[in-house]
C-alpha cells in the first residue's frame, strides 16, 4: 500500500527527488542508492536524511533545471514549526488565496515581459535593476505559495 507523505514534509521532498533523479544521479550526488532515499522518505521509519546529502540532492535537481524539492520542504518545516505561527490575516479561504496568487503571477509575468522589451533599460537583456524587480516579484509569489500550503495543511 502506498504511504501518503504530508505535503511540505521532508519525506515528501525526498519522494520528489526520487521522481527527478535516476539511480545513477542519486549515487553520484550522495554516494548512496535510491533504496536509502526510499527508506528516508518513509514517514513511519526513524531514519532521517543527512543535511549535506539533502543539499547535494537539491543541487543535482538544479542541474536538471528542476526546483530543489528539499529546500522547499525545509522552508515549509521551519515556517510551520516556528512556534505559535499565525498569519497577520486570515488565509483560511483558499479561493481568496488563489485570486491573490493569480494577481501576483500576472504582475510577475508583466515585470518579466517589461524587462525583456526592446524599449527597456538594456533592451532585450535584463539589467540589474530589472533583475531585482523580477526577484522581488518572485519572492511575493513564493510567499503566497507558502501561505497557500499552510492553508491547505490547516484544512486537513
Amino acid at each position: 500500500m502506498v504511504k501518503i507523505r504530508k505535503p511540505g514534509s521532508i519525506e515528501n521532498g525526498i519522494t520528489e527527488v526520487l521522481k527527478i533523479l535516476n539511480d545513477q544521479e542519486i549515487e553520484e550526488a550522495i554516494g548512496k542508492g535510491s533504496s536509502y532515499l526510499r527508506k528516508c522518505s518513509d514517514p513511519d521509519l526513524p531514519q532521517q536524511i543527512d543535511h549535506s546529502d539533502s543539499l547535494k540532492l537539491d543541487l543535482a535537481c538544479l542541474k536538471k533545471n528542476k526546483a530543489p524539492p528539499l529546500l522547499g520542504s525545509h522552508e515549509y518545516s521551519i515556517a510551520l514549526n516556528a512556534g505559535d505561527f499565525e498569519f497577520k490575516e486570515n488565509y483560511e479561504d483558499l479561493d481568496d488565496l488563489l485570486v491573490k496568487f493569480s494577481i501576483l503571477h500576472g504582475k510577475l509575468v508583466e515585470v518579466v515581459k517589461r524587462a525583456q522589451s526592446p524599449e527597456s533599460d538594456k533592451g532585450e537583456k535584463i539589467s540589474d535593476l530589472e533583475k531585482k524587480n523580477i526577484f522581488d516579484s518572485i519572492k511575493l509569489v513564493e510567499d503566497k505559495i507558502m501561505k497557500l500550503k499552510f492553508s491547505v495543511d490547516r484544512k486537513s
